[in-house]
């Protein structure tokens, strides 16, 4: 097979920007078919991509090799569940689902089907991220590193997220964590526990990390203060220095398209089997459970 036959589940704005066009655009995949709970919107975008429209999942199902999903979590969760029983590779949003339970049973329903998976954290995926980690020093950091992060926008206060409604309910910690959490868990080692946590409107969270190896970490977090454009910056202070990561790094789509690179060459057997999968998707979304519980 040339090309993985791939459908679209969501029509939001981000299968809109992200998903179809890379999808479209990608050398190793053709987005084939597309499926949302609006009948029009499917129709408008297979008509834009080239691909075509089905009114039923199971239809979407019997047409393509993967599924991309652009969907709210609650709505990922059990769609995915689905598409991993009809043994179709998965491309999943963060947060993977609505809860932790629900997220679990998608890694049960991966690993019994054997199939692949990707989520989409598209930070991990930017060529500067990428540069910036390979540049730290390798192992878990010990107790004398300290890491921050800082994510501060106004996505919720106006443009295509805004009228979000799992966004709305959940804020920077549900969509914006998950990206954070990853990023220094990848840059000062596995974190371990959520060491405190506090919640304060408008949606502000600020917690920390203690990481293995002793390393310990702070994150801000807000989507709705008046700043445009995000104010995105990461650092890691140790004994070899100061190593400083500013702004988004990378285009969504360049992201994206580094993840279909790993997916089909984990696919086609000349790869390994991604790891940022849903086991990864999992554990993030047990840790921002932590946050929340601690906040309160």
């Amino acid at each position: 097979m040339d090309q993985l036959r791939v459908g679209l589940v969501g029509g939001g704005p981000w299968a809109r920007t992200v998903h179809g066009p890379a999808l479209a655009a990608h050398p190793g995949t053709a987005m084939t078919a597309v499926w949302t709970r609006r009948p029009e919107v499917a129709h408008e975008l297979a008509q834009e991509f080239g691909a075509r429209a089905h009114a039923r999942l199971d239809d979407l199902l019997d047409d393509v090799d993967v599924v991309a999903f652009a969907v709210p979590p609650q709505v990922q969760g059990e769609l995915a569940v689905r598409a991993a029983a009809a043994s179709r590779h998965l491309i999943c949003e963060k947060p993977l689902a609505g809860s932790v339970e629900d997220a679990r049973a998608v890694v049960d329903a991966v690993q019994r089907a054997g199939v692949h998976s990707s989520m989409v954290l598209t930070m991990r995926h930017a060529p500067a991220v990428r540069e910036w980690l390979a540049g730290l020093p390798s192992g878990p950091a010990g107790l004398g590193t300290l890491a921050s992060a800082r994510w501060l926008s106004g996505s919720l206060l106006g443009g295509p997220y805004s009228a979000s409604a799992w966004r709305i309910e959940h804020g920077a910690l549900l969509d914006l964590g998950p990206h954070v959490i990853d990023l220094l868990d990848a840059a000062v080692g596995a974190v371990t526990s959520v060491g405190w946590a506090h919640h304060d409107q408008p949606d502000l969270w600020r917690f920390g990390l203690v990481h293995e190896g002793g390393a310990h970490s702070t994150v801000t977090l807000s989507m709705q203060l008046p700043i445009d454009p995000s104010e995105i910056e990461f650092a890691v202070f140790g004994p070899d220095g100061i190593h400083r990561l500013a702004g988004r790094s990378a285009d969504p789509r360049t992201c994206f398209a580094a993840l279909l690179d790993e997916l089909v060459a984990a696919v086609d057997g000349s790869g390994p089997p991604p790891a940022l999968d849903v086991a990864r998707g999992l554990r993030l979304q047990e840790l921002v459970e932590q946050v929340s519980s601690a906040a309160g």
